[in-house]
């Protein structure tokens, strides 16, 4: 088992910057691809940002590349997201999730039901 926490949520002006950090705890924390994903209300969730375990290999989607970007520390056994020019649209519950990458070193996954362990999520509201 792996258990996912997630902080750094919270409320920004439109055009600020967070950083949202998921910490995992229970086995190898370097053996997991990571992802962030976010809801918003009414909304189904949608993927952001992957990782593959060695932190080599990362994946964006479109609507937050070059504004966000997601790095680990295997030491620290965290996965962060920077968040930069935040939008409103940006405004969702982001959770962060876990897979086990034990055969490939580049392997992230995009999609949710590829992801075995979630987090209870942060929320992130971005004020104009």
């Amino acid at each position: 088992q792996v258990q996912l926490v997630e902080s750094g949520g919270g409320l920004v002006q439109a055009g600020g910057s967070l950083r949202l950090s998921c910490v995992a705890s229970g086995r190898t924390f370097s053996m997991y691809a990571m992802g962030w994903f976010r809801q918003a209300p009414g909304k189904e969730r949608e993927f952001v940002a992957a990782i593959s375990r060695s932190g080599g290999s990362s994946y964006y989607a479109d609507s937050v590349k070059g504004r966000f970007t997601i790095f680990r520390d295997n030491v620290k056994n965290t996965v962060y997201l920077q968040m930069n020019s935040l939008k409103r649209e940006d405004s969702a519950v982001y959770s962060c999730a876990a897979v086990l990458a034990q055969f490939s070193g580049t392997y992230y996954a995009v999609t949710p039901s590829q992801y075995n362990y979630w987090g209870q999520g942060t929320q992130v509201t971005v004020s104009s």
